[in-house]
């Protein structure tokens, strides 16, 4: 575990490629990862967690499916979100995002289900900064 602060700014002008988080910090258990969102991520659940979401930039969309059928909630930025664990939901942004993310370290980024993944999403666990 690094003493220093942590330049986020530095972080994001490392990297451009969406669906790639980088963990930035750990607390406890926890990850905490930056990502870049662009386009569509994959319907996903993660069965033991939930999945927390900060948009720190741009606006995003995640899609959820649960008994009542399928709904989106809309991000702004500034606005955080939980998905319940267990619950199928697909993370998307038209116009690019950046977010903080919250999960137990070692959780996969498409879930512990998923549909097929694109190329342009990278299945991790993260890729540490730190």
């Amino acid at each position: 575990m690094t003493t220093a602060p942590v330049d986020l700014r530095a972080v994001l002008d490392g990297f451009t490629q969406a669906w790639s988080p980088r963990i930035v910090a750990y607390v406890n258990d926890y990850d905490i990862r930056l990502a870049r969102f662009a386009g569509e991520h994959v319907w996903h659940a993660h069965n033991e967690t939930d999945e927390f979401f900060l948009v720190l930039d741009g606006t995003i969309h995640i899609g959820l499916r649960d008994v009542g059928g399928e709904r989106t909630v809309t991000l702004p930025k500034g606005s955080a979100f939980v998905v319940p664990r267990g619950m199928f939901h697909r993370p998307s942004s038209p116009d690019g995002a950046v977010v903080l993310l919250v999960e137990p370290t070692g959780t996969l980024s498409v879930g512990d289900e998923h549909d097929e993944v694109p190329d342009h999403v990278d299945a991790t666990t993260g890729h540490p900064v730190i």
